[in-house]
C-alpha cells in the first residue's frame, strides 16, 4: 500500500476508540502497518477488523500502558509480527478531575499511572528499536490542558504538563540519533468521552465555531510521524480551533 507512511510500523496506544482509533485508521490508510494497542480487547479487535477490511494491515494487542510488563510485551509482539516499530503514538489516557483537597491518593496515582507514566513506559520500550535503526518518530497526545489550567480539572493538567516536559526532554536527548519526539495538544474534540451537551457548549467557545473531529487530530499525527516533519522535534502542536489564543477569564 502506498502513502505517506508506506512501509512504516506504527504502534498506537488507546486505539480502541476516539482519537486513537482515528489515528490508527488514518495511519493504515497512509500505508503503515498498525498495532492497535488497547486495554479493552473487544474494541481493539473491532478497530483492527475495520482496518483489515479496508485493505490495511493491523494487529490488535491488548495493552495496559500503566503496566511496564504489558508494554514490553507490546513492543516485542510488534517486532515479532511486523518487525521493529518505526513510529509510536502515545494516545492512551484517562480524565481524572477532582477538588485538589478531596482527591484521593489512589486517584492521583491512577491519573499519573496512565497519563504520564504510561507514556514513559511506552517510550522506554520502543526507544531501543528506534535507536538501533537510527531513526523514528514518537508522537505524544497531550492536551490544551498542558498549557491552560481550568478550574475543577485537577490533577489531569498536571500530568499533561508532564507529557509536554517528557516530549521536550526526549526530543533533545535523542535528536542527534535521528529520533524526533513531538506532542499534539487537542482542544474540544468530538469523541465518545464528551457528551453532546458538553460539545454543544464548547462549540460556542471556539473561534472556528465548532469542535474538532478525531480525524483532524489524526491528520496532525500523520504529519508529525512522517518525513514531512523531518525538521520538527520537541514541538507541541495545538489543535483546538483557535480556542487557546482567545482571551477568557
Amino acid at each position: 500500500m502506498s502513502g505517506r507512511l508506506a512501509g512504516e510500523v506504527a504502534i498506537v496506544t488507546g486505539a480502541g476508540q476516539g482519537i486513537g482509533a482515528a489515528i490508527a485508521r488514518r495511519f493504515a490508510q497512509e500505508g503503515a502497518r498498525v498495532v492497535v494497542a488497547e486495554i479493552r480487547a473487544a474494541t481493539a479487535d473491532e478497530v483492527t477488523a475495520g482496518i483489515v477490511a479496508a485493505g490495511g494491515e493491523a494487529i490488535a494487542v491488548p495493552t495496559d500502558v500503566a503496566d511496564p510488563r504489558s508494554v514490553q510485551a507490546l513492543a516485542e509482539r510488534t517486532a515479532e509480527v511486523f518487525g521493529p516499530p518505526d513510529i509510536l503514538v502515545n494516545n492512551a489516557g484517562i480524565a481524572v478531575f477532582s477538588d485538589p483537597v478531596q482527591l484521593s491518593a489512589a486517584d492521583w496515582r491512577r491519573c499519573f499511572d496512565v497519563d504520564l507514566d504510561g507514556v514513559w513506559h511506552c517510550c522506554r520500550a520502543v526507544l531501543p528499536y528506534l535507536l538501533d535503526a537510527g531513526r523514528g518518530s514518537i508522537v505524544n497526545i497531550a492536551s490544551v490542558h498542558s498549557f491552560e489550567i481550568i478550574k475543577g480539572c485537577f490533577p489531569y493538567p498536571v500530568a499533561k504538563h508532564g507529557v509536554v516536559g517528557l516530549t521536550r526532554a526526549l526530543a533533545v536527548e535523542y535528536a542527534s540519533r535521528g529520533i524526533r519526539v513531538n506532542a499534539i495538544c487537542p482542544g474540544y474534540i468530538d469523541t465518545p468521552v464528551n457528551s453532546p451537551d458538553v460539545l454543544e457548549r464548547a462549540a460556542g467557545l471556539v473561534p472556528l465555531g465548532r469542535v474538532g473531529s478525531a480525524d483532524e487530530v489524526a491528520w496532525s499525527a500523520v504529519f508529525l510521524a512522517s518525513d514531512e516533519a523531518s525538521f520538527v522535534t520537541g514541538a507541541s502542536l495545538v489543535v483546538d480551533g483557535g480556542r487557546a489564543v482567545v482571551y477568557h477569564d
